[in-house]
């Protein structure tokens, strides 16, 4: 929490603003000042000193405006101090007096609450996010000229801003619009039931883009204390909707395949924004024609995937921001990507160089690849394929009975699951671990690989209803991590 503090002293007129702040803050004294002038309210016209604390932490956006002017006034004995004890303030000044939106109000308000303070005074046009905190009396106003008038309890401050639109949901396509692909869509179920990583490869127009954007179709809703976590970091990277705060849905982010590393990890001068894999939290990344983005790019995903966060460091700190995310990924096979891999006309060397960005600790990360074939003639003229609404309730028995088995160690997915429980506490029949222990005998897994491949057969089990992984189970899953990717 920032304590703001506003001292006037005898001296030459001017503004000082001291305690580690970048530009914005700076330039913060211009508008605070005429903000106070228009809104009918003398500024002091000798020296003004305004200390941000503590003066270690470095000051960054322009959400410290209404709180500088109210210490001025406060300063100045224009208003009452008697509710700013326990009230936390924060917004944007136009030069008139109007208060606009900063972004982060959520994780703001949240760690005022956390702190011990009871009000908060937003712009009204944060009210709706800043609402989602309970625990926490929310004023919205308008104008420092509202927050003065209600520090001397003239009014009321408003909790809504203007009449609740209605916004109706994403409309998601339908996985029964999808011809064929009966082992991908398999591949794509399992991967929502389980909350694990794929890989598609096939030639162009075969439907890699077509399954992953069905994807969040199949997803169930995000739990309210997931829905905050999301919120919390969109509104971080102002991506949030004004008039629909609360993000219920699975994220599904999309970058293009010339993003760098800034983009898809976070970043910026000063402190580090959210980059892409945050924003995609406990919500899914898709990169399509992966293979196009360079190899370290790609190889910065591995320690998001293994941690679930991202930890950024820049000129004013470390940023570190949650990014569990769900990683689909779709790739040609080669650079020519003919419609039948019989016409290629790549050389060998080509081919494994074209693949070759996915690096051996990436794609070990990987639990699911899967190589799709285009469709026979007579799939695209049959009947269509099972709906979204369908899969989705499939999806959910499994991911319900996954949440009521780890309840007590508090994991929600069997991705989340670590290894040294999956094969001490909750170990598999020694004879359905035997295709994994050849596997590893035989050097077609690493040590992660099984850990992985097990953690896909607690899924495959989940999805037909069982209590253990069997033999079965275990060699679909090893079936998935081949390299070439045929399921």
């Amino acid at each position: 929490m920032i304590e703001i503090q506003a001292n006037i002293s005898s001296g030459l007129p001017g503004v000082t603003i001291s305690g580690n702040v970048d530009a914005s803050l700076r330039e913060a004294k211009e508008r605070v000042r005429a903000a106070v002038a228009n809104s009918e309210m003398k500024f002091p016209s000798t020296k003004v000193t305004i200390a941000l604390a503590p003066a270690i932490l470095p000051k960054v956006g322009p959400g410290f405006d209404l709180p500088m002017a109210i210490a001025v006034l406060l300063a100045a004995h224009e208003i009452s101090p008697t509710k700013l004890e326990d009230t936390v303030m924060l917004g944007e000044l136009a030069l008139d007096g109007r208060l606009r939106p900063v972004r982060g109000v959520l994780p703001l308000l949240l760690a005022a609450r956390d702190a011990g303070f009871a009000r908060a005074v937003v712009p009204i046009g944060n009210v709706a996010e800043a609402t989602l905190v309970s625990g926490l009396d929310v004023g919205g106003a308008q104008s420092l000229s509202d927050v003065v008038r209600w520090l001397d309890g003239d009014v009321v401050l408003d909790t809504v801003d203007g009449e609740p639109v209605e916004i109706a949901p994403a409309v998601v396509p339908d996985m029964a619009d999808v011809a064929g692909q009966a082992a991908a869509r398999r591949a794509l179920e399992i991967a929502a039931a389980g909350a694990h990583h794929l890989l598609m490869t096939g030639p162009p127009g075969i439907g890699k883009t077509m399954l992953a954007s069905r994807l969040p179709g199949i997803l169930p809703t995000l739990s309210y204390e997931e829905s905050l976590e999301v919120t919390a970091i969109h509104s971080i990277a102002g991506t949030l909707p004004a008039h629909h705060p609360l993000i219920t849905s699975p994220p599904f982010v999309a970058p293009h395949h010339s993003a760098g590393m800034t983009a898809l990890l976070g970043g910026g001068t000063g402190m580090a924004k959210p980059g892409s894999v945050s924003r995609a939290h406990r919500g899914i990344l898709f990169l399509d024609e992966c293979a196009e983005m360079g190899a370290k790019v790609l190889d910065a995903l591995r320690q998001p995937l293994e941690e679930g966060e991202v930890r950024i460091s820049r000129r004013d700190g470390t940023a570190v921001y949650p990014a569990r995310f769900q990683l689909i990924l779709a790739a040609n096979p080669c650079p020519c990507a003919p419609a039948h891999d019989i016409d290629c006309i790549c050389t060998s060397i080509q081919r494994r160089r074209y693949l070759g960005k996915l690096s051996g600790p990436l794609m070990d990360r990987i639990d699911l690849r899967v190589q799709m074939e285009p469709p026979a003639n007579s799939a695209l003229m049959t009947e269509a394929g099972e709906s979204s609404a369908v899969v989705a309730a499939r999806v959910a028995e499994a991911r319900a009975a996954a949440r009521e088995r780890w309840s007590a160690d508090g994991w929600l997915t069997n991705t989340e699951v670590p290894g040294t429980a999956l094969r001490h506490r909750y170990r598999p029949s020694a004879t359905a671990l035997r295709p994994l222990e050849q596997a590893l005998r035989q050097g077609r897994v690493t040590t992660r690989g099984a850990d992985r491949a097990l953690r896909v057969a607690w899924t495959i089990c989940d999805l037909r209803g069982g209590d253990m992984p069997n033999e079965d189970d275990v060699v679909a899953a090893l079936t998935y991590r081949d390299r070439g990717g045929r399921a």
